[in-house]
């Protein structure tokens, strides 16, 4: 794979002169169309050997575009904050928005890479965090990102002139560090993991450019026209797609699975074993958290339900029992502007809690398939690739020890109508009803048919759904406490 890269490539100074400046002006003309546009967002990856001028590029390129519209971010040890939540967290919250190019000087790539080199992890450990990654580039790419990633290769030879260069000169000599030397003495290995991991990872949607590191002019002019051209041809498909027809999505269910219309909407307590039974339930989720095993977990409990269900009240009940410093409410409205502008998925991503924290959402990343699916707001493959997206979110944080307790609260046609009138009717309930909801009540159909589908392609044996028969508060409330003790409880004795 790396032979093409070995040829000692070179540019001579004379052609260097000559063909920078056209270079610099299609990088500026194609950055200003990007920013102007915001239809795409840019992820440039750097990776490659040590010493093969990754620092150097990235600088360059920072120097031939308007930094103002760059992002670089240089992959170092994780910090205490990233250790305590999924290892792709760090990555999801510095993407940039559409419109600008964020660059990763060491990528995702770098951690599974060095880890399998000096044997941390298996190659079985190393090839599923590989597919965890492709799920990650494929979504990006879904969602509209020009993903280019670049691998700066030196030959061990060159490698080791390089080393000796930089440290024979005061000036770059504190660059060369003992590790620099120690993956010197295992480049073999390092390059047949990474020959491994290249093959595997370079993918229609984002595939790996080799570049031949030794020369810098040749370095700094391949990955210079590559991005120039590649932001250039994405504009020009962008504007060619913009001008076709939409397809409308399909509204009608996937399947015929009305699981809703199989719940015992009867279920009921009485006021008097409610206060009893939300006593000792809230009494046990306190105690529960005070468990010293509680420090090495985290909880995201996600609320779904029909309008006027009794989310805000059973979310009520459950903060009642914490500590106000354990936990974040985030009650999910429409997108902001800023959130538009990146994947779906980022406004949740940045919001996962650290261990011994809740985060309690108020609607959920099921938006997507749920109001955005049946209001058309997004194609029919956006919502139909979002079933996966969602199931790999939701397996990441549960394998970064989260519990992830999801509800659906359910009520009847007749039930809604009731609340309805009552909000309308009582001053300080007022501001719960708006014309949105009677509007999503004139879609009951649809919308139960998007809640099976959601239910029968999301509920895992990790991340199950929990079906709350919610006619009776007093009942619904209970058993949601009770089911988050119990997910918790399973979850401490692991």
């Amino acid at each position: 794979m790396f032979e093409s890269a070995e040829l000692g490539h070179k540019i001579c100074k004379e052609t260097w002169k000559k063909e920078v400046p056209t270079l610099r002006e299609a990088l500026l003309d194609a950055q200003l169309d990007l920013f102007q546009s915001k239809k795409f967002p840019v992820i440039i990856l750097i990776a490659g050997v040590d010493c093969a001028g990754k620092g150097e590029t990235v600088s360059l390129l920072n120097e031939w575009l308007d930094p103002r519209h760059v992002e670089t971010h240089a992959v170092r040890d994780l910090t205490e904050e990233e250790l305590e939540r999924p290892e792709m967290w760090r990555y999801w919250r510095v993407l940039p928005p559409k419109g600008k190019i964020g660059v990763f000087i060491g990528t995702w790539y770098s951690n599974p890479l060095i880890e399998n080199v000096y044997g941390t992890i298996k190659n079985a450990e190393l090839d599923q965090r590989l597919e965890r990654i492709l799920h990650f580039e494929k979504m990006l790419c879904d969602e509209g990102a020009l993903v280019l990633k670049f691998w700066l290769h030196l030959s061990q030879d060159q490698q080791k002139k390089r080393l000796k260069l930089l440290e024979s000169d005061e000036k770059t000599r504190w660059r060369v560090t003992a590790r620099d030397w120690e993956h010197y003495k295992l480049y073999d290995k390092f390059r047949k993991v990474s020959e491994r991991m290249l093959r595997t990872t370079s993918t229609a949607e984002a595939p790996w450019t080799i570049v031949e590191g030794s020369d810098p002019r040749y370095r700094y002019m391949t990955i210079g026209k590559a991005i120039a051209s590649s932001i250039r041809l994405r504009l020009d498909a962008s504007e060619a797609q913009s001008h076709e027809v939409a397809v409308p999505p399909i509204l009608a269910a996937i399947d015929n699975l009305l699981i809703l219309q199989t719940l015992d909407m009867s279920k009921s307590l009485k006021k008097d074993v409610y206060k009893s039974e939300l006593e000792k339930f809230q009494g046990k989720l306190n105690l529960l958290t005070r468990n010293p095993e509680f420090k090495k977990i985290s909880v995201v409990v996600a609320f779904e339900g029909n309008d006027a269900a009794g989310k805000g009240g059973s979310i009520r009940r459950i903060i009642q029992a914490l500590d106000a410093r354990q936990y974040r409410v985030i009650p999910v409205a429409s997108p902001t502007e800023e959130e538009r502008a990146q994947p779906y998925m980022w406004r949740f991503w940045r919001n996962i809690p650290r261990r011994s924290r809740f985060a309690i959402f108020d609607r959920t990343w099921y938006g997507r398939v749920l109001v955005e699916r049946v209001e058309g707001c997004c194609e029919q493959n956006d919502w139909m690739r979002a079933y996966g997206e969602i199931n790999d979110f939701e397996e990441q944080m549960v394998r970064n020890r989260t519990v992830v307790v999801k509800f659906w609260l359910s009520i009847t046609k007749d039930e809604q109508l009731r609340r309805f009138k009552e909000r309308e009717k009582i001053g300080f309930k007022r501001y719960k009803i708006t014309d949105e909801d009677w509007r999503n009540r004139d879609k009951w159909d649809k919308y139960e048919g998007a809640v099976c589908d959601m239910i029968d392609r999301t509920s895992t044996e990790i991340a199950p759904w929990t079906l709350v028969e919610a006619n009776d508060k007093y009942y619904a409330r209970i058993k949601v406490l009770k089911t988050v003790c119990e997910q918790i409880e399973k979850a401490l004795k692991k």
